[in-house]
């Protein structure tokens, strides 16, 4: 009986992890037909992560992906926390990728809410 309680973790983990891949394959197609080029998705660094990188024009887009019940629970998922991790994983991102060293950059946020089409929150954030 004990094994039950981490079953349904498991299977709210895995449904979790789907339902997170969906919001950034929605919004992979969304920043594509916006004009975007994908440089990275899910990049994986020891000091963060980042779910999309993408490119327009000179500017750089350093993008997190959020699937939520509503809006405003999506935008409010993004911590300070997670922030930093995501501008640190930028800053290695950038030394990695000296080309887009002298682009503009900006961090994005991309909502994913269900049944409504994913919407993309320019200049979500800055970092100073």
């Amino acid at each position: 009986n004990t094994m039950r309680p981490k079953k349904i973790a498991a299977a709210d983990r895995q449904r979790r992890e789907k339902t997170g891949r969906d919001a950034e394959r929605a919004a992979v197609w969304l920043l594509r037909l916006k004009g975007y080029r994908i440089l990275a998705r899910r990049y994986r660094v020891a000091v963060g992560e980042i779910d999309i990188v993408a490119r327009r024009g000179r500017t750089v887009a350093f993008i997190e992906v959020k699937a939520r019940a509503t809006e405003g629970l999506a935008l409010e998922s993004v911590t300070d926390r997670q922030r930093r991790r995501i501008a640190r994983a930028a800053l290695w991102f950038l030394q990695k990728n000296p080309a887009h060293g002298d682009c503009d950059l900006r961090f994005d946020v991309v909502t994913a809410t269900p049944r409504n089409w994913p919407r993309h929150h320019i200049d979500a954030w800055r970092e100073s």
